[in-house]
């Protein structure tokens, strides 16, 4: 496997691949990263992963400094993974001057959900994301539907801006009681770890309940607020526990509960310190 920081070390060792299949990464590799890597292998050649945290996606008080960088360990598993480059960028390498020019989502998409909780987020991923796909020149890039939203939104950026890139979602790996792997999982306190299955758990409960009960928009939404209340008694401070369309994330209308319209159901909620988001697809 190649490492390599430099741009122009990128493109010369790119040079004449037409088939690169990419995975984009803060690193500090879980399994849920590595499967990523293992579906790209099956949608192109070379596999190339990044590993770069980015810092026009964390708000001032959010946990950029403290973020774990864990390097060495990031580069054995990729290796074990048969990916053909590391892309691990420095910040100089990457941002060698302020970057001032943004790739800002429209506000109906960016500025709802996560957006609405973390102000800017979307326009640092959107920025980094189109970054790496011009260094990278991807035929295929992998996301992850954990980051459901974050998904959506690069594809309809990628689908708008012409950019010739097929964009896989990759399914949720969770670990055996059911949370959803996350770099940041490994802040959670032993206390909070046993908790933390909890949200998935609701998330099913929820589901069951729209479709068993098919509930009206009013009913829907006194869903949504016991389950929110349950978090909250359970200790968690949530930021949002709600059932949107799969195909806009927009709220369901009326006619869209009636016609079981595909819905998808989000979720993001503090636990202790640690800040924990997940979702399940409703058909």
């Amino acid at each position: 496997m190649r490492h390599i920081s430099k741009i122009s070390d990128l493109r010369d060792q790119l040079r004449g691949q037409n088939r690169v299949a990419f995975v984009p990464t803060m690193g500090n590799l879980h399994e849920g990263h590595l499967s990523l890597m293992r579906i790209a292998a099956t949608h192109g050649d070379p596999v190339v992963a990044s590993v770069f945290v980015n810092r026009l996606q964390f708000g001032p008080n959010e946990d950029f400094d403290k973020y774990p960088r864990t390097m060495a360990d990031d580069a054995a598993k990729l290796e074990g993974e048969n990916v053909y480059v590391m892309f691990a960028p420095t910040e100089r390498d990457l941002y060698p001057e302020p970057q001032d020019y943004r790739i800002t989502p429209p506000n109906d998409l960016g500025n709802t959900l996560e957006g609405e909780f973390r102000p800017g987020f979307f326009g640092g991923v959107c920025t980094v994301v189109t970054k790496l796909f011009n260094c990278v020149q991807p035929k295929v890039a992998v996301f992850g539907k954990k980051d459901y939203q974050q998904l959506m939104i690069i594809r309809r950026m990628v689908d708008q801006m012409s950019m010739p890139i097929e964009i896989i979602a990759a399914p949720t790996v969770r670990d055996p009681d059911g949370l959803a792997m996350s770099s940041r999982n490994r802040y959670l306190s032993a206390e909070d770890r046993a908790e933390a299955p909890h949200l998935y758990r609701l998330l099913n409960e929820l589901s069951k309940e729209v479709q068993s009960a098919r509930p009206n928009g009013e009913q829907l939404l006194q869903l949504q607020a016991k389950y929110l209340a349950t978090l909250q008694e359970r200790g968690w401070k949530p930021d949002y526990f709600e059932a949107r369309r799969q195909v806009d994330l927009m709220r369901p209308t009326e006619e869209d509960l009636s016609n079981q319209t595909p819905l998808v159901i989000l979720a993001a909620a503090k636990l202790g310190q640690t800040r924990l988001i997940d979702n399940l697809e409703i058909e």
